[in-house]
């Protein structure tokens, strides 16, 4: 089952005027399968997966592979694992400008630092995620979108294909994807760290309290968060306080990025389970907090919260202007006087809320009610 993925509209618009284009995103998420759709646009291409041994052979002399395919769309999945290839890539660019790349990697800083000190200048990336509720809801309803996640194999099996498929996500994270990424730390630290932070899903995230909990020091739960994050695995909202003259909250939220996963950490086995758990209202901002920050890419997000509960979930910013949404898990929403205030110290532009709610309506001052998926069709905000 083909589904369109936002990301290709975007990566086809520069595809042909940028020698290196590299798709990141975590594991299984559909690099690949996206990949393949744009190499039957190019007949002339060529696919490696560096995961498999005579894929990394063929490559043993970089550059005498890129000169045999010289002309050709040739494209390397899983580039984290020969960072080497690099260097040899930045030379041939320069001697054969009409070779392009394609590169496909779950990321990591070697990564990013290999790529970005060589081929500065050569190389766009770009961010492919989970699906977003938009890509696959003409298939999926809401519920079995936020209960089961967006990663395509979760997403389109059934509850128990669905909750076996994460639990071996899991697990092949923690025992191998995180030792490929060059990262050498006991396994158990981190699972146990990452149900932590799913305990504590969009809320206030405090090192030294998580340190204590773990027994480690708060240096080491930065770098383990730090890892989660280079991974694609959690997301660190940062607050905003630029020229605000209030006592501001400066410390990040953290979110699962994935609901699917951050339920499968949590041993929630179905959406009414889910219903009764205290993580529930905060699994469900998360969703759409990370919906909204992918269709709205162009604007830095960030939370806004004071000392004395002026607060909003999410804050959009572009240039001069500033959108706030408040998210709300109820189909009928209320605020509470902190959101009303934040709205007054920020001076946003617009603002919205954000709940499971069946049509848009406006609540007052100008504050609009919108359902997740009519506001995501809003091309403007």
């Amino acid at each position: 089952m083909i589904f369109s993925r936002q990301l290709e509209k975007e990566l086809l618009v520069q595809f042909n005027n940028i020698a290196v284009t590299a798709i990141i995103g975590a594991r299984q998420v559909g690099k690949s399968t996206l990949s393949k759709k744009i190499l039957e646009r190019y007949p002339n291409s060529i696919y490696l997966d560096l995961e498999l041994e005579k894929n990394q052979l063929a490559l043993t002399e970089p550059y005498l592979f890129f000169e045999q395919n010289k002309d050709k769309l040739i494209c390397l999945d899983e580039i984290q694992l020969l960072p080497r290839v690099f260097k040899e890539m930045r030379g041939f660019i320069d001697e054969y400008p009409t070779t392009k790349f394609l590169v496909l990697g779950s990321s990591s800083p070697e990564l990013m630092r290999q790529s970005s000190e060589t081929l500065a200048g050569r190389i766009f990336y770009y961010e492919l995620n989970p699906f977003l509720f938009t890509e696959i809801k003409d298939k999926i309803d809401l519920n079995q979108y936020w209960f089961k996640g967006g990663f395509p194999k979760s997403i389109l099996g059934d509850n128990a294909y669905s909750s076996e498929w994460l639990g071996n996500y899991i697990k092949t994270y923690l025992e191998r994807d995180v030792q490929q990424f060059g990262y050498h730390l006991p396994p158990e630290n981190l699972k146990r760290l990452w149900v932590m932070i799913a305990h504590l899903n969009g809320q206030i995230l405090n090192y030294a309290q998580l340190a204590q909990s773990l027994g480690v020091s708060a240096p080491t739960v930065k770098n383990y968060i730090d890892i989660l994050e280079h991974t694609f695995m959690v997301r660190r909202l940062q607050p905003y306080f630029i020229n605000i003259k209030k006592r501001i909250i400066k410390a990040p939220k953290i979110y699962i990025r994935d609901t699917g996963i951050l339920h499968k950490l949590l041993n929630i086995d179905s959406i009414n389970t889910l219903y009764t758990h205290p993580i529930y209202g905060f699994s469900w901002e998360g969703m759409v907090i990370e919906n909204i920050i992918q269709k709205y890419k162009t604007y830095e997000a960030f939370y806004y919260r004071t000392s004395n509960g002026n607060e909003v979930d999410l804050l959009l910013i572009k240039g001069n202007k500033k959108i706030a949404l408040e998210i709300k898990v109820s189909s009928a929403p209320h605020v509470s006087i902190g959101f009303w205030n934040a709205v007054e110290d920020l001076k946003v532009d617009k603002a919205y809320i954000i709940a499971q709610v069946s049509m848009p309506y406006p609540l007052k001052n100008n504050v609009m009610v919108y359902p997740l998926e009519e506001f995501l069709a809003l091309e403007n905000v």
